[in-house]
């Protein structure tokens, strides 16, 4: 029996931090063996933003290398960039033209981008949908693990897929699900004291799998902490919360319970306790870092990843495709 296909998209913005590591892409790594899965680098989707011809290769690159570094095998899952797949783009156009301008506007998160930029407004941002809608339907994906900010591109996915077949008398489209982690997410909180981590809310709030031991020792001893429990057993504040929580994730559960109960009993000393969760964490992160080292250096083997990924991605593309144009009434 075939593999239900899974599809998801990369966006090259900058470094992986602890947030993205724990939530979506130990899931990923995960789902290799169960599904059928398509993971590409959405390098047409940063256009939006303009970057330069040099921070487009660089962030494309290192956002390869450090989801090979976390665990991504390209020998299970295609891995590939979205700029090296053409078919992505005509099955846009075509997605596009049944995809209509109030629809399109009514988009939450383009609203927001027209508040948040209004000096650049561009097509892009307005059909960003579509090109999502592109990436999921041209491999013709069952599920897609999207945030709750992409909920809304989903569902208009649906929405294409399903007026494509309708129009066309044919059902050429399935129309994804969300890909449901279940519990397995874990939300790791920022070290501000409130809130999630994440790049938005400044470096010093997030820890990145690249980032030097002496860099996450400093960052972590400026973690916020308040004046220290007054009676025992007392309900831990956020920002105390939030270090427990990182604690559990890199720390043995031994570690945890001795720190917990010198809390309850109003004996901590925060200092010993960042100390503490700033060494397991450099533990922690330090044998990824060593891996995107290896994997950086080697440029032999990344050319050969990113050609088999193009290969295995444009098989799969190919197919939707020709069937595409068939359908709508195209002939070679």
């Amino acid at each position: 029996m075939n593999k239900e296909i899974v599809c998801s998209g990369i966006r090259p913005t900058g470094n992986i931090h602890l947030g993205n590591y724990f939530g979506a892409l130990r899931n990923f790594v995960k789902m290799q063996d169960e599904y059928n899965c398509f993971f590409f680098i959405a390098d047409y989707h940063s256009l939006t933003t303009h970057p330069t011809p040099e921070n487009l290769y660089n962030n494309a690159r290192q956002i390869l290398v450090q989801y090979l570094a976390c665990g991504l095998d390209p020998e299970k899952s295609t891995i590939y960039l979205q700029s090296d797949l053409p078919e992505t783009i005509e099955l846009y156009l075509f997605l596009n033209m049944n995809a209509y301008l109030g629809e399109l506007e009514r988009v939450t998160s383009f609203k927001d981008k027209v508040r948040q930029q209004p000096n650049n407004v561009n097509a892009g941002l307005l059909t960003y949908p579509t090109l999502m809608a592109a990436d999921i339907l041209i491999h013709k994906a069952a599920k897609v693990p999207v945030g709750k900010d992409q909920e809304q591109h989903l569902e208009m996915t649906r929405t294409f897929a399903n007026r494509f077949n309708n129009m066309y008398k044919k059902e050429v489209f399935p129309l994804p699900q969300a890909f449901n982690f279940g519990g397995e997410l874990v939300k790791i909180p920022g070290l501000d004291g409130s809130g999630k981590m994440g790049k938005s809310e400044g470096e010093g709030n997030a820890l990145f799998i690249t980032d030097e031991p002496s860099v996450i020792r400093k960052k972590i001893m400026r973690a916020k902490t308040d004046s220290g429990p007054e009676q025992m057993n007392q309900t831990k504040p956020q920002e105390i919360e939030n270090l427990f929580t990182l604690l559990k994730v890199v720390s043995t559960p031994d570690t945890v319970e001795y720190f917990d109960d010198l809390y309850n009993r109003c004996q901590i000393r925060y200092g010993d306790l960042k100390k503490q969760l700033a060494e397991d964490m450099v533990n922690f992160i330090s044998p990824i870092t060593e891996r995107i080292n290896a994997i950086n250096s080697d440029e032999a083997s990344l050319k050969r990843i990113m050609d088999m990924g193009k290969e295995k991605a444009h098989e799969s593309a190919r197919r939707t495709i020709e069937e595409v144009r068939h359908v709508i009434g195209y002939r070679n």
